[in-house]
């Protein structure tokens, strides 16, 4: 690129930073940004996160990294950044968004066209919000051995058997889940991938409350549940490769460096007054680290690596990590009256390693990756 290309790109992504900070500043109310300063789990107050979402779908601006044909912005991933930098700066809610960073990718990819028209307005307009149904008791980095048992009975499974940790299930309407169709020589045969309506009859949310005290997780319960075989992605028995894709998606997305830039937001608040030495070197230190991760997504993200499996392990694992250590620092710089917000990010930023599969998983993937390039 020369200088003049290169002096074009910067204008251009000044004016599309002057762009957003304009509509945020119009469209952010003060409630709108209390509830985004309060999110301690993955997703804001949910009334806050559907009301934002509405006015990010009014703005054309709900699905960034979606194709235009589909309703997205079609942003480039230098676009997206500095979107995700300034909702961060500027105290946006955190939306409630399986459907639009996994589920949504996900039928582009890999649904009918029944599916698409069905489901993709919905997602965008914020009529549909998805959970995900994937982990059980005994199968959760083991994903493979899930055993919710679906038996074909003519045009629908009927679902017998459980969900854990399914976050969100308390207000999804819709989950995407893994269940097990068939016995096969290997773990990952016989699963099969369904689109369920949590209005289903036999189907039963039950409230987890994590050691923050917050209601994020939940099990589901499904007895004699009715899907119609319409609501399968890809073909019966082949359900794993499906997932494979989702979770790319999903490592790709669920810990972002603007999610880590509102957890160093946070850190700086309660450091406003900090004259520790200690505490100043490493908060500079992970800043750092912090610019370091953005560089990483621009360069996974904005190429051919955008859907490689071993560069969504890498993001998923680096991101992860750092979350946790700035939730910590901020813990540990927090006075009398800070503490119990900074202990309720840094307790729920523990399960960050954990979900998406577990970072020692993810690592023992980039092992695999590496090794068979050697």
């Amino acid at each position: 690129m020369g200088p003049a290309m290169d002096m074009a790109v910067r204008t251009d992504e000044a004016a599309f930073r002057a762009e957003v900070r304009a509509f945020l500043d119009a469209a952010l109310t003060p409630a709108l940004r209390a509830a985004g300063r309060a999110t301690w789990g993955t997703y804001s107050e949910i009334d806050a996160a559907r009301e934002w979402h509405r006015r990010l779908h009014a703005r054309g601006w709900v699905a960034p990294v979606w194709p235009v044909a589909h309703g997205g912005a079609g942003w480039t991933a230098r676009q997206r950044l500095i979107f995700e930098h300034e909702c961060a700066l500027a105290d946006a809610p955190i939306l409630f968004a399986g459907g639009i960073r996994t589920i949504g990718p996900l039928l582009i990819a890999m649904g009918s066209a029944e599916q698409k028209a069905r489901y993709l307005p919905a997602i965008l307009a914020g009529a549909d919000f998805w959970c995900q149904g994937f982990s059980e008791t005994g199968a959760g980095s083991d994903l493979a051995a899930l055993q919710l048992k679906a038996v074909r009975e003519g045009e629908a499974y009927v679902l017998d058997g459980a969900k854990i940790w399914t976050t969100g299930a308390h207000d999804a309407n819709r989950m995407f889940a893994l269940v097990r169709t068939a016995k096969g020589e290997k773990k990952q045969d016989g699963i099969t991938f369904l689109l369920i309506d949590m209005a289903t009859p036999g189907i039963t949310v039950r409230p987890i409350h994590s050691l923050s005290g917050d209601h994020e997780f939940n099990e589901v319960i499904f007895e004699e549940a009715r899907v119609p075989v319409s609501q399968r992605v890809g073909a019966e028995n082949e359900g794993w490769a499906v997932a494979k894709l989702l979770m790319r998606f999903a490592r790709q997305s669920n810990t972002t460096s603007g999610l880590v830039r509102r957890a160093m937001a946070a850190a700086k608040r309660a450091m406003a007054d900090c004259t520790d030495a200690a505490l100043l070197a490493r908060r500079a230190a992970l800043e750092i680290e912090l610019t370091a991760l953005e560089a990483l997504e621009l360069r996974l993200l904005g190429g051919a690596q955008a859907a490689d499996e071993a560069a969504s392990s890498l993001l998923k694992t680096v991101a992860t990590e750092l979350h946790q250590r700035v939730a910590e620092l901020a813990l540990d710089a927090a006075g009398v009256e800070a503490f119990p917000a900074a202990a309720r990010k840094y307790l729920n930023a523990r399960a960050a390693s954990i979900y998406s599969g577990t970072n020692e998983t993810h690592r023992n993937l980039l092992a695999a990756q590496l090794i068979g390039r050697l």
